[in-house]
């Protein structure tokens, strides 16, 4: 069994998500949202995300971690923002020596809706399916939780393609 945590990196709200996955089975171990004050400055909101990330991370012990990869749009500024609170979701599961994989939006939808051009509100459907006693209460929570699911597939499929590698 391994324990994961997603993480949708935002400067404003950062959703993350922990599931644990034993095969093909995924069980819901907690969701939620990490909140910062628009009137704080970048590196104080920064500084929050980080504590808050690590404090998660320490209390939930995760195996692994995922991280939705940054989006390009057409405001510079807000993806420039979006780096620096994606580049503390990397950091601090690595900080505390837990593997750290990276997924795109596209890739994220695929694999929990079937698509990779689902809506928020799909993906939020779909996880909630998945994962029946998940809390969501914001959208970013289910997109962090898509993240974790994700990477759950990936890693079973990975394993699965290296046992049948080894056998034959």
């Amino acid at each position: 069994m391994v324990r994961i945590l997603g993480i949708d990196p935002g400067l404003r709200f950062t959703g993350w998500g922990v599931v644990t996955a034993q095969g093909n089975r995924l069980s819901h171990v907690a969701d939620g949202v990490i909140a910062t004050d628009s009137a704080w400055s970048v590196p104080e909101r920064l500084r929050h995300l980080h504590d808050a990330l690590l404090e998660l991370a320490r209390n939930f012990a995760p195996d692994e971690a995922a991280v939705e990869e940054t989006y390009v749009n057409r405001n510079g500024a807000a993806t420039l923002k979006l780096g620096y609170a994606r580049g503390v979701g990397l950091l601090v599961p690595m900080l505390l020596d837990i593997p750290v994989s990276e997924y795109g939006a596209k890739t994220v939808k695929r694999a929990v809706v079937g698509t990779g051009a689902a809506t928020k509100e799909q993906v939020s459907m779909m996880v909630r399916r998945i994962l029946p006693t998940a809390l969501l209460k914001r959208a970013d929570a289910a997109d962090a939780l898509a993240v974790a699911i994700c990477h759950a597939h990936h890693r079973a499929s990975a394993a699965h393609i290296a046992n049948a590698t080894r056998m034959a």
